[in-house]
C-alpha cells in the first residue's frame, strides 16, 4: 500500500511536469516513456524479496503460546547449494503447524495457513531449479527443535535468501 501511494504521488508529479510550459516538448512519445518507466520503478523495488509476506506472517506467529510442536529444523547456515531444498523443508514443516493449529484451534491459524499457502504458490510457479547436492539433507535428517527455534531459523533462512 505504501509503495502504491508513492507511485501515485510520483505519477502526479510527472503529470504536472509534463504539463508545465518548460517541458511541453516532453508531451511526445519520449515523455510518455519516461512517465511509464518512472511509474514502474517503485513497483519493482517493493518486489525484491518473494518471501516478504511470509516474513510478516512469521513475525506474527513467532510469539504464539498455543503452538507447541517439535519440527524438523534446518540450520540457517546450510550450504548455499541447498538453499531451495532447505526452504522446501521449512514449508513442509509448516503443514505440520497448520494441522496442529486445526486440532487445537490456535489463535494464529490464519497466519500459519498464509505461510503455507504462499510457500506452495511460490514453489509451484518456480519449479525446483537446484540439483540435490550430496551435502544436502532430507527434511527428516534435520534435528527436531521447538516451535520457537523453528521460526527463528526459518526467518534467518529467508533473510539470507532475500539478500
Amino acid at each position: 500500500q505504501n509503495t502504491h501511494l508513492k507511485s501515485v504521488c510520483l505519477q502526479y508529479q510527472l503529470y504536472r511536469l509534463l504539463n508545465s510550459h518548460c517541458f511541453c516538448l516532453l508531451k511526445n512519445g519520449m515523455g510518455l516513456i519516461i512517465f511509464f518507466l518512472c511509474a514502474y520503478v517503485p513497483k519493482t523495488e517493493a518486489g525484491h524479496c518473494k518471501w516478504a509476506e511470509v516474513l510478516k506472517d512469521l513475525e506474527r506467529i513467532k510469539t504464539s503460546k498455543d503452538i507447541d510442536v517439535s519440527l524438523y529444523t534446518a540450520n540457517a547456515d546450510e550450504d548455499v547449494k541447498c538453499q531451495e531444498l532447505v526452504m522446501r523443508c521449512f514449508f513442509l514443516e509448516t503443514a505440520v503447524i497448520v494441522q496442529e493449529c486445526r486440532i487445537k484451534n490456535c489463535s494464529k491459524t490464519r497466519d500459519v495457513w498464509n505461510i503455507w499457502k504462499n510457500g506452495n504458490e511460490s514453489f509451484e510457479k518456480n519449479k525446483l531449479t537446484s540439483t540435490k547436492s550430496e551435502k544436502c539433507k532430507e527434511c527428516e535428517e534435520y534435528e527436531e527443535k521447538s516451535f520457537a527455534e523453528f521460526v527463528q531459523n526459518f526467518v534467518k533462512v529467508i533473510q539470507r535468501d532475500c539478500k
